[in-house]
């Protein structure tokens, strides 16, 4: 009979510990070897014993600092979560938004898997919880009600994460087909402009739109139509 798993109870977490001269780990060096490995390996591949490999010592070493797979990959969203540059809080509240969303995504371009790793993940780290943090104050501060701002900053990071997938997506195609993403969307372009003019007329009309890879200003275009939707639940006076 199979061994019931016994699930670890949620904790907050912190990259940084105090360490003793008579260990020769710590979370911060478990951390930066699994960083380097996910961006080797990818987030499917890595797991503790590849860590440990990489560290030179045991497995069983490693959990002496980390749990499990589970608060290595907090760990690995809250040490990107680090990264993040944040817009200056005298700026109006919609240029903060729109510098967030940039530096959001700019961090998240930085690491392969990143954002199936924020996905799987819950943010228990400090500069993850810290994020959120800044976030809620910059609705806060924008005049947005209160039991409307958890479900704003939610609408906001869906939109960079599933934005920053897609971008991966293409580009995993485009090295699929051993092509740059500008030769695979010219690919596209030249099958949609072949279709039927009487059965698919807009796609070929708008083929070299929709085929077009200048992600900053789709990416610009998407999260301003978004600001300027939630400006229409502030009162006149403050948006």
């Amino acid at each position: 009979m199979a061994r019931k798993r016994t699930r670890q109870p949620l904790e907050l977490i912190g990259v940084e510990e105090s360490e003793g001269t008579h260990i020769p780990l710590s979370r911060s060096r478990i951390t930066q070897s699994a960083i380097r490995l996910l961006n080797e390996l990818g987030l499917k591949e890595l797991s503790m014993r590849k860590v440990a490999d990489d560290l030179l010592v045991q497995p069983a070493s490693l959990y002496y600092h980390v749990k499990g797979k589970e608060q290595l990959l907090q760990l690995l969203s809250d040490k990107i979560s680090s990264e993040m540059v944040w817009p200056d809080s005298s700026l109006p509240w919609r240029e903060q938004l729109l510098q967030w969303g940039e530096q959001f995504r700019k961090v998240l371009h930085g690491y392969r898997d990143a954002v199936e790793l924020f996905n799987s993940t819950i943010g228990l780290g400090y500069n993850r919880i810290m994020q959120i943090e800044k976030l809620f104050q910059m609705l806060v501060e924008a005049g947005f009600d209160d039991s409307q701002i958890p479900w704003i900053a939610s609408m906001l990071k869906s939109y960079v994460l599933g934005f920053v997938a897609e971008e991966a997506r293409f580009v995993s195609f485009a090295d699929k087909s051993d092509a740059t993403p500008e030769q695979l969307s010219q690919q596209y372009n030249q099958i949609y402009s072949s279709l039927s003019k009487e059965q698919f007329p807009n796609m070929i009309r708008l083929a070299p739109y929709t085929t077009n890879t200048d992600w900053q200003q789709e990416f610009n275009f998407g999260l301003g139509v978004i600001i300027d939707g939630l400006s229409v639940n502030l009162a006149p006076h403050l948006s």
